[in-house]
């Protein structure tokens, strides 16, 4: 590097910085020739769409002066890049084509277990309880027994390492992002459950948005069964880990001093003891904390693989059951909704009254400014997508997923439409997750509640433009004809 570039980077690193993730997003998004549903006015709005979610962030930060840019511009910065590698290069997109294809076929075993409960015809059947229930059964299964193994542990532990150096947050942050797509928004938490207590708020905003942003692999699965593209859901909540760092700190900064600062710790026995002592209680219980339906309770550690098997598909069946139970009633509600709308919307003249009509009119701005197909069908794309979106915001991301893929007003979306949606879908970012996240992490810190309401909404919002910026890029880089 010459000496006087080698001067301004040390002098000004916050703005060298940012001039080289501009310099790869605008270089990224423009060389590459344009195709028939990514011209360069299609990615400049998505451009354009990102510009805004960070420069609101920017505007509404809680503290601009305490602002960590390296987290913001390197967490940009990161993600962009994952996209680039993943949707502009073949090695990229064939890295997590592989996975994507590997993770569906792992979890398309679980069709032997449901076969011999049942049989062959029911595979053909296409129930959502039928392709959902036992992927999500035996993938917690499964993740509980390399959990026992030590390989869960090995592969977060690596990542939150490269996190907490590369970006600058605290190790348990740097746990907790790695951890989210793996084992989902309540157990990871669990992993730095010892320092919950003294996490700071704005520790506990980044633990939350992380679990926001991104999704669990046992519902992954879930979504691969439905159709959705399995590359779009692997790279989506890979490039939501460095987004949901780079918003949550531009958010809500750092302003207090992070007790695990420059280390990645993960939960072990002898992290254990240690809180133990400073709790005065004597010895290593033999039970790990487990989270189920909003609660974390105590359960025996695994003695050996099968136990922990065993255990694992006790605890995939409850988590199961809670999806399965929460569509039914959240469909039902919905339904309900609908129907006291349609009755008032005779009233005045517009019997189509629905949610789905009113949230594509609220967020009609919020898709065009994710770029979606402004040509298709007169244009009708914008307010599909926005439904969409206020269906995984209201309800869930499985109610919205399911009526990309089987509800018929989607089937005319354009494949630029239609990839953009698959990414911005994918995520936890809604309304029923807040209720999980609080009562989760107030089951690890009981004495933290009101600090995790406090930043709950905040941190909801936060993982929601987190996802929507993955969809930003999906719109700069994407034609769309990869991923159907």
């Amino acid at each position: 590097m010459p000496k006087r570039a080698r001067h301004f980077t040390q002098k000004y690193p916050n703005i060298a910085l940012a001039l080289v993730t501009v310099i790869i997003i605008v270089v990224g998004t423009y060389a590459p020739a344009e195709s028939g549903n990514n011209t360069r006015a299609d990615r400049t709005i998505s451009l354009l769409g990102m510009v805004v979610f960070l420069g609101a962030f920017y505007a509404t930060s809680r503290d601009r002066g305490k602002i960590n840019f390296l987290a913001v511009f390197g967490g940009t910065a990161a993600q962009f890049i994952l996209g680039l590698l993943v949707l502009k290069t073949k090695a990229g997109y064939d890295v997590f084509d592989f996975i994507g294809e590997m993770a569906k076929k792992l979890l398309g075993y679980s069709s032997d277990g449901t076969v011999f409960l049942t049989n062959k015809s029911v595979l053909s059947a296409g129930w959502f309880l039928i392709a959902v229930v036992p992927a999500v059964i035996f993938f917690v299964a499964f993740v509980q027994l390399l959990q026992y193994w030590g390989w869960i542990g090995w592969l977060v532990g690596h990542f939150a390492t490269v996190f907490t150096y590369l970006l600058g947050i605290s190790g348990a942050e740097a746990v907790v992002a790695a951890a989210s797509p793996f084992i989902g928004q309540g157990e990871s938490a669990v992993l730095i459950r010892q320092f919950m207590p003294r996490l700071t708020d704005a520790e506990l905003h980044q633990v939350m948005t992380s679990g926001f942003a991104t999704i669990a692999g046992s519902v992954m699965s879930a979504y691969m069964q439905m159709g959705i593209s399995p590359v779009a859901i692997v790279s989506s909540c890979v490039m939501s880990i460095p987004a949901s760092i780079a918003l949550s700190k531009l958010r809500y900064p750092e302003t207090g001093e992070p007790v695990t600062r420059g280390k990645a710790p993960l939960h072990n026995e002898e992290h254990e003891e240690l809180a133990n002592m400073e709790e005065g209680r004597p010895g290593v219980r033999r039970q790990e904390s487990c989270y189920v339906a909003g609660q974390v309770v105590e359960e025996e550690k695994p003695y050996n693989g099968l136990h922990a098997v065993g255990l694992g598909s006790w605890l995939g069946l409850k988590i199961a059951g809670m999806i399965v139970a929460s569509v039914l009633v959240i469909m039902a509600l919905l339904g309900l909704a609908d129907g006291l709308l349609g009755w008032w919307g005779s009233y005045i003249n517009v019997p189509q009254l629905s949610i789905q009509l009113i949230l594509g009119y609220l967020l009609y701005p919020v898709a065009f400014l994710l770029g979606v197909d402004r040509t298709n069908n007169g244009g009708s794309d914008l307010r599909k997508v926005a439904e969409l979106l206020g269906i995984k915001i209201v309800a869930n991301e499985f109610v919205a997923y399911g009526d990309l893929t089987s509800d018929p007003q989607y089937s005319t979306l354009s494949s630029r439409s239609r990839v953009i949606a698959m990414y911005a879908l994918c995520g936890f970012g809604n309304f029923s997750a807040v209720g999980i996240q609080i009562g989760a992490l107030t089951q690890l810190a009981p004495g933290r509640s009101a600090d995790v309401a406090r930043v709950a909404l905040s941190a909801l919002i936060t993982g929601i433009v987190a996802t929507l910026t993955s969809a930003n890029i999906a719109g700069m880089l994407i034609d769309g004809a990869g991923l159907q």
